[in-house]
């Protein structure tokens, strides 16, 4: 706070410098009245100060709160009617609840853990241990000044009030894992609308989370048993892709056999329908020229024999025939690669010569792959 001018110094002083200035034997009285208008007019001159543009000015009037002026050059009555005091009010104030930090370069380094800040107690009835830090600064400097006594004890006792009381609302499991952001939400709203009440003058800006851990005498139980549920759930996620995987598979697998079973069934139904249809026609034409109908039908058969039966016809003229076996050909069709004959070896030989027996029907003979028919 800047210190108020000495009057006393201010009128030896500009009584010695009226001296100086005024010739010998000038009056007394009007010396004295220019010096005191010089000295008022010092005065006066002594009310212009300047707020930096991190500050606010808190003008006091007779020693009580009068009003604030905003950064730039400012005036106030002069002392003793009115002092000035600019307090800084953007610099980001840290108070540490639970434990105690040192700055080490740029960055607090926790130094000291304090149990009984720490400790608290969670919406299932357990214990754990919290380390937050609160950043706050001065919003109003008036309220500031004079509304409260002890802004950092004010914000600290805050904060730990709405910690205490949102963990007491919030489960264990949650709280260490994703449910930090919401917690430092709520106590960050919750602590300012309680200094706010207290018409404070502080803005908390933000409350961060160093540390939530379970006790430190249960947390390496603590975390086995973490860790076993970690291995449920990644072996209940497993099983669950496993199932899905394997269940629409199985059922897409059902799906195609009955769609192919129905395409069989309707295919087999269509095909005999079908020829149910053909026969019946063929009936119909049957009834019609049943002659016509009947060698036609002989026709297409024989010619169906023939094709897949080889036949040899020999003229009725032909006398002493003699019948021989195809052992080529049946070796050609029937014997595999390797064991066919070789070349030149699987010729049909005839056999011996022998008096033919006239046929009984005549003179024309057949003869098929396997043999000879003589008829």
């Amino acid at each position: 706070m800047p210190q108020p001018p000495n009057l006393d110094e201010l009128l030896r002083k500009g009584q010695d410098f009226a001296r100086r200035f005024l010739p010998r034997g000038f009056g007394g009285g009007r010396a004295i009245a220019i010096v005191a208008a010089i000295l008022v007019g010092g005065w006066l001159l002594s009310g212009f100060y300047r707020v930096q543009p991190d500050e606010q000015g808190v003008v006091l009037r007779f020693g009580a709160f009068h009003r604030t002026t905003p950064p730039g050059l400012n005036y106030a009555l002069p002392w003793p009617i009115e002092s000035v005091t600019t307090p800084r009010v953007t610099r980001i104030n840290r108070i540490d609840v639970g434990f105690r930090s040192e700055v080490e370069g740029a960055r607090p380094v926790p130094t000291r853990v304090v149990p009984e800040e720490s400790l608290m107690l969670t919406g299932d009835e357990n214990i754990i241990d919290i380390n937050f830090a609160v950043f706050w600064r001065i919003r109003d400097a008036g309220d500031f000044l004079f509304n409260i006594r002890n802004p950092e004890q004010a914000v600290k006792s805050a904060a730990e009030s709405v910690m205490r009381e949102v963990i007491g609302k919030t489960p264990i499991q949650p709280a260490l894992t994703e449910a930090r952001a919401q917690i430092e939400q709520a106590v960050r709203a919750g602590t300012q609308a309680m200094l706010d009440q207290y018409r404070s003058g502080i803005e908390v800006a933000q409350v961060q989370l160093q540390k939530v851990d379970p006790p430190a005498a249960v947390i390496d139980a603590f975390r086995d048993v973490q860790r076993a549920n970690a291995d449920r759930e990644r072996l209940r996620n497993e099983a669950e892709a496993f199932r899905n995987d394997i269940i629409p598979r199985a059922r897409g697998e059902a799906e195609r056999l009955v769609q192919e079973a129905q395409g069989d069934r309707e295919a087999r139904i269509a095909r005999a329908r079908g020829e149910a249809q053909r026969f019946i026609q063929v009936f119909e034409a049957y009834n019609q020229a049943r002659d016509v109908t009947r060698l036609r039908l002989y026709l297409e058969t024989m010619e169906d024999i023939l094709r897949i039966s080889p036949t040899v016809v020999v003229d009725e003229r032909v006398q002493n025939l003699v019948p021989f076996l195809p052992l080529g050909d049946l070796n050609r069709a029937g014997a595999p690669a390797q064991q066919r004959p070789a070349p030149g070896i699987d010729r049909p030989m005839p056999l011996p010569s022998a008096p033919a027996a006239p046929p009984p029907g005549g003179p024309a003979a057949r003869v098929s792959g396997t043999g000879a028919t003589i008829r």
